[in-house]
């Protein structure tokens, strides 16, 4: 419980004393935008990589090495909020997550993620969520990476369980041409979720895929994307069980 008490107070006074912060970085943002972007997200990533100090998380990572230096489609499993923090406080490049649009109600928060270029997608209004995706698009083609869980929603099922991948976030990387790469996440809900309110210092396992370039697969392979790359988190996560 002191864990997760402290969090929120730094999380709080995160969001309190950067408000002057955003100002700041609007008027660098009208002079260099690149380095609004980049200093945007190092100080994002400093303070998730101290709250997740603050958890006491020990997290072993394999094939960060294969993922390349341009803007990806980043499609992973999704079993804790803390997933977002494992792996955003990982990313080289600029990326923006796809969140659910109620986070837009989170003021000061959602002025940070806009400024990240995370997207906001309405489940219940298909042509606002092709609106989005075709953002996120246009963010590939910008050098910006995305990442989506395609489940839709956290898994709160048994671990080593998957709901199943939504196609649309596929779409991305289709029309854009961009790789895919699979995100494959152990034992993350044992942070937090499994055991609410209190966050238990735990070992998580990330395993990042190769590089799925869709124009390279076969006709009815990428006809079935999303199956295929669902599958190779499934067996992934299988694979790494063991480990955690």
């Amino acid at each position: 419980m002191f864990r997760f008490i402290c969090i929120v107070i730094f999380l709080v006074l995160y969001l309190i004393l950067t408000i002057p912060v955003l100002l700041v970085e609007w008027i660098i943002g009208k002079f260099n935008p690149y380095a609004r972007d980049i200093s945007s997200l190092r100080m994002v990533q400093w303070a998730f990589k101290l709250i997740l100090k603050i958890t006491g998380v020990k997290t072993t990572v394999i094939g960060e090495e294969h993922i390349p230096d341009e803007p990806v489609l980043y499609i992973g499993n999704h079993r804790s909020y803390f997933d977002i923090l494992l792996t955003y406080s990982r990313c080289k490049r600029l990326t923006g997550y796809v969140a659910k649009k109620e986070m837009e109600r989170y003021l000061t928060l959602t002025t940070w993620m806009r400024r990240l270029y995370c997207l906001f997608l309405d489940r219940k209004d298909p042509k606002q969520g092709l609106k989005t995706i075709l953002t996120a698009i246009d963010y590939i083609k910008n050098g910006i990476s995305i990442c989506i869980f395609p489940e839709g929603t956290r898994n709160s099922g048994e671990e080593l369980t998957m709901l199943p991948f939504k196609d649309g976030a596929f779409k991305i990387a289709t029309k854009s041409g961009c790789a895919i790469i699979p995100v494959s996440m152990n034992n993350t809900a044992e942070l937090f979720e499994n055991h609410f309110p209190k966050i238990k210092k735990t070992h998580v396992v990330i395993e990042y895929g190769k590089p799925i370039y869709p124009d390279q697969l076969d006709k009815d392979t990428k006809k079935h994307i999303g199956d295929y790359v669902e599958n190779i988190i499934r067996e992934t996560i299988h694979k790494n069980a063991e480990l955690v």
